[in-house]
């Protein structure tokens, strides 16, 4: 008796494993659909998209990142145009001022001043336009987001995934290519933005 006991048991623990290793194995076996439980019959149907394939192939966010380089280099260049600005004055009114070439000490002063408001204007502009910046690139961030998940649900009623995952550099260790949607979602995008950029030329 105690022998069918322990033949019982050992049978139960194979059972065991055998059972866990079958759940374990199964999304290697069919990629795209996960089973929930191995007894259930519920399954989920996964698919990823690969954000950095997507960032560098949508025109949506190509475009935006652009203008995004060339308000960056304007700034950039107003700064420093005035900094120059405000250097080649600060250097003329120091050589002046070595050279007693101001005629009244009031005169020195109203110089000194006027080239202090210069450098306070210039820090005022600066913090301005790096805020206008800030925003502008926020607003883009909302916009390319909003775009992707608009697309994103109504490609889900077409193809109807449970789960569809975003993968962002190693954030997922593994995930088998057979689930990657991200060339499918990112010709869609853009012949959607494309046709969106027509209505309104």
């Amino acid at each position: 008796m105690r022998k069918n006991k322990n033949l019982f048991c050992a049978l139960c623990a194979t059972i065991t494993v055998l059972t866990f290793t079958q759940c374990v194995q199964a999304p290697q076996q069919a990629p795209a659909v996960v089973q929930t439980a191995c007894n259930s019959g519920t399954t989920l149907k996964i698919a990823y998209v690969d954000i950095d394939t997507l960032l560098i192939n949508y025109n949506l966010w190509i475009e935006l990142n652009e203008e995004m380089i060339r308000k960056e280099e304007s700034v950039r260049a107003t700064i420093n145009e005035k900094e120059k600005s405000l250097q080649s004055d600060y250097e003329e009114f120091e050589r002046k001022l070595n050279n007693n070439a101001f005629a009244t000490r009031e005169r020195a002063e109203a110089e000194q001043n006027r080239i202090l408001k210069k450098r306070e204007d210039l820090v005022a502009l600066s913090e301005r336009l790096a805020n206008e910046l800030a925003i502008e690139n926020n607003k883009n961030s909302v916009l390319f987001r909003d775009s992707i998940n608009a697309y994103i649900n109504d490609y889900n009623k077409v193809h109807g995934y449970n789960i569809i995952l975003s993968r962002i550099g190693d954030n997922i260790l593994y995930i088998d290519n057979a689930m990657n949607i991200t060339k499918e979602v990112v010709d869609g995008l853009n012949t959607r933005y494309e046709k969106n950029k027509d209505k309104k030329k």
